[in-house]
């Protein structure tokens, strides 16, 4: 795996900042940050970089080989920031790695790929070459330059997407999804409605399924159709998700109504411990089911979910999952837990919005 570092902008709004701090939280190594921002950046408990300040990483915007020899020598992590845009700016990054820098952190400022290939072949091994990027497409090129791709990328961006890409890029798999267990208090057949099969363009597994709810402040992991039965073959393919105004998590920062979904939009598979993966939908299929309404509590908040009222249907719990059917008072099922209240699916903290 590549390290991920991101490049936080002190001037971003509160709403995205706090969005990209908690995407961070799971899939970065480090944030580097301005010195203003340093104790709000702390607060999601991974490594720091600046460039002034007592942090963990010490990144020098200018080449210094005595600072780094000084730095080294106080026992700390050194990284240095080369701006790459002829051969003696590559011969800079040469010498820093020369002087036992940790990092040498590289903005390649007209050609991308070829200062890359010339630093990796020169300074692999001596210290990690990280490049800065703004996009998962300069991610994937830096990556991959020379087959064996550099150490890592800094990600300058404002878009909570645009993370969740590039970590995928560098770690082959999105941040883990805060998964816990809720208590149900209730289970109660209601009338026939509208009710949604997303049937998706992968193979899942058992403990796996999609997050889905009535309020977006808690989404709760059904089960794909992955188990056998005497009357129904398994569709492994297929989450029998809800009615259409359910919510479902389609991306770490984004829920979208099922009413919404089409063939080819992304939703996101998650297991019973997090570990989630993208998929696109190969079809979606509305059809009038009798329905059952479940409702669990959470350090005292109540949270509801409404599923079709069939035995082929399952919420997952920490060990196995329980048939809708069977479900009772008491029983602890898998949900993920965040923050409530959407504008067209997306958080937006300072918001007030109360859902029943």
């Amino acid at each position: 795996m590549k390290e991920l570092w991101l490049k936080l902008d002190k001037n971003a709004s509160k709403n995205i900042k706090e969005n990209l701090l908690d995407l961070a939280a799971r899939a970065c190594e480090v944030l580097y940050v301005d010195e203003e921002i340093i104790e709000e950046a702390k607060r999601v408990g991974v490594k720091i970089a600046t460039s002034s300040g007592e942090c963990e990483v010490q990144v020098l915007e200018v080449f210094d080989g005595e600072k780094i020899s000084e730095l080294k020598s106080a026992g700390r992590t050194v990284a240095v920031k080369v701006p790459v845009r002829g051969k003696e700016d590559e011969e800079k990054a040469v010498e820093a790695a020369n002087f036992q820098a940790d990092y040498i952190i590289v903005q390649c400022l007209n050609w991308k790929i070829i200062p890359l290939e010339n630093l990796i072949a020169k300074v692999r091994g001596k210290t990690k070459i990280l490049v800065e990027v703004s996009s998962a497409e300069d991610a994937k090129i830096a990556l991959e330059t020379l087959e064996l791709g550099v150490d890592g990328v800094v990600l300058r961006t404002l878009d909570p997407r645009e993370l969740v890409k590039v970590a995928f890029l560098a770690k082959k798999q999105i941040p883990k999804v805060p998964i816990v267990p809720v208590k149900v208090v209730e289970v109660k057949p209601i009338g026939t409605g509208a009710r949604v099969c997303v049937d998706t363009c992968d193979l899942m597994k058992k403990g796996e399924g999609l997050l889905l709810g009535c309020q977006s402040a808690c989404l709760f992991l059904v089960e794909a159709e992955v188990h056998e039965n005497p009357f129904v073959q398994p569709r492994p393919f297929r989450v029998n998700a809800g009615p259409v105004s359910l919510y479902a998590l389609c991306s770490l920062e984004k829920t979208r109504y099922l009413s919404e979904l089409k063939a080819g939009d992304e939703v996101i598979i998650v297991n019973r411990n997090g570990n989630a993966r993208t998929t696109n939908i190969g079809r979606v299929k509305i059809e009038w089911r009798p329905l059952i309404l479940i409702e669990a509590e959470y350090q005292g908040k109540k949270f509801k979910t409404i599923v079709q009222n069939a035995e082929t249907i399952r919420l997952v719990t920490e060990k196995n999952s329980i048939p809708v059917t069977q479900l009772k008072t008491g029983d602890e099922v898998l949900a993920y837990i965040s923050e409530g209240g959407r504008h067209f699916g997306t958080l937006v903290k300072e918001e007030m919005v109360v859902e029943l």
